[in-house]
């Protein structure tokens, strides 16, 4: 009643949840027999620097100083990431990718056409869906705001990681 339940069986489903989440363990052959076990069962997180920022929109100059370290559930990356970055703009929304976000980066200098990568093109560094078709190169954004950018043959440039997550913040 305390609670507010409707019935025991809802305090019941409540009192599994917490036994298999690692909260607490049941007695059933004791009288009241629940007790705490502390902390639940928690896995390795991972410690990744943030290293900057990367645009979503106009590629921005590279900045590769370590800003911060946090850390991370590895549950909710497809692949383990090397470091993030901040984006700053909104050419990747329709990919859910929004300005603020912190993203995931996996070092790869190879990406296949479809990957959100993160391209350096002369030095400024970007965020961008990758397409190669023969010897040319598009980096497309994902709001029809923006145009691909066409990269020439005489353009620097150099995939540094493709896109692994990402964690939205406040």
């Amino acid at each position: 009643e305390a609670f507010g339940f409707a019935s025991r069986s809802v305090a019941r489903k409540h009192v599994l949840a917490l036994t298999e989440a690692g909260f607490i363990e049941v007695n059933p052959n004791q009288a009241r027999g629940i007790r705490l076990l502390g902390q639940p069962p928690r896995p390795e997180l991972l410690d990744i620097p943030v290293l900057g920022r990367v645009a979503a929109g106009a590629p921005i100059g590279a900045d590769a100083e370590v800003h911060s370290r946090l850390l991370f559930d590895p549950a909710i990356f497809s692949r383990v990431p090397d470091y993030m970055l901040r984006v700053q703009g909104d050419s990747m929304i329709e990919d859910g990718i929004l300005d603020g976000d912190l993203v995931g980066v996996h070092r790869n200098p190879e990406a296949y056409n479809g990957q959100i990568v993160v391209a350096r093109l002369d030095g400024e560094v970007t965020i961008k869906r990758f397409e190669r078709v023969g010897d040319s190169v598009r980096l497309l954004p994902r709001n029809p705001a923006y145009k691909p950018i066409i990269v020439d043959a005489d353009q620097d440039l150099a995939i540094e990681g493709v896109f692994c997550g990402l964690v939205r913040q406040g």
